[in-house]
């Protein structure tokens, strides 16, 4: 219990520093900053891949509380449908619906191919057996949903924005208590889900691309169901 605890803390702790390091520079940032920024994903994932060597992983998984439960396959979404709802009730965010869709579709594309790749090159056993354990498809989109809605509403709403993380985190927490993975794995995970969001939000030619359709309007309803998100986009 006290290593889960542990985990929650540290995780916790190095997103809501990566927040509170982003929130101060709310204008373009600079290249160096922008690099600045990648420091926290990139040791997040340099972690869990160190995680992977000796018996860490399994010692942990020994002394972490074990649940049985499905909520996790929902929680991973929240973050966006957070954003969205936040859109409808007229908060003040960053971009548009458009780009907001358009950057956290790409993110969970260039995601899939990345988590899938390891996935399949790792060939990590999962606590059960499975060898699809490094990393957490769980927890990457739960940390792209979370970075999108950051972005979003960090200079107008930093509860919001935060919150984000930590439904993140637990979304993260519950992959390791239900037994579907292994800390390395969700720390990878998270540090994947933070670095491709911010790499999609400083691409250029992504915030050229815009859908024109004359004078009408083009809205997005988010619809989710089980361990699923999808968008329905209205003419």
């Amino acid at each position: 219990m006290k290593s889960l605890l542990l985990a929650v803390i540290c995780v916790l702790s190095l997103t809501t520093s990566y927040a509170q390091t982003d929130s101060i520079h709310s204008e373009k940032p600079e290249t160096a900053h922008f690099f600045k920024h990648q420091i926290l994903p990139l040791s997040l994932i340099t972690t869990g891949a160190l995680l992977n060597i000796g018996n860490i992983k399994e010692t942990v998984h020994d002394h972490t509380p074990h649940t049985y439960n499905k909520i996790d396959n929902y929680l991973q979404f929240v973050p966006a449908a957070q954003m969205y709802l936040s859109d409808a009730l007229g908060i003040k965010h960053l971009n548009n619906v458009f780009d907001q869709t358009k950057y956290l579709l790409i993110s969970h594309l260039a995601t899939g191919i990345i988590v899938q790749t390891l996935k399949s090159t790792t060939k990590v056993a999962r606590p059960t057996g499975a060898k699809t354990s490094f990393p957490s498809g769980h927890t990457t989109t739960a940390f792209v949903n979370a970075t999108v809605l950051f972005k979003e509403f960090k200079d107008t709403n930093p509860w919001l924005a935060y919150s984000g993380f930590v439904v993140a985190t637990a979304t993260g927490c519950l992959r390791m208590t239900n037994n579907a993975h292994w800390l390395p794995d969700v720390v990878a995970g998270a540090g994947i889900g933070i670095l491709t969001v911010n790499m999609v939000y400083q691409l250029e030619p992504l915030k050229k691309l815009q859908l024109s359709s004359g004078r009408k309007k083009v809205s997005f309803i988010p619809m989710i169901g089980y361990n699923s998100f999808s968008l329905a986009c209205n003419f």
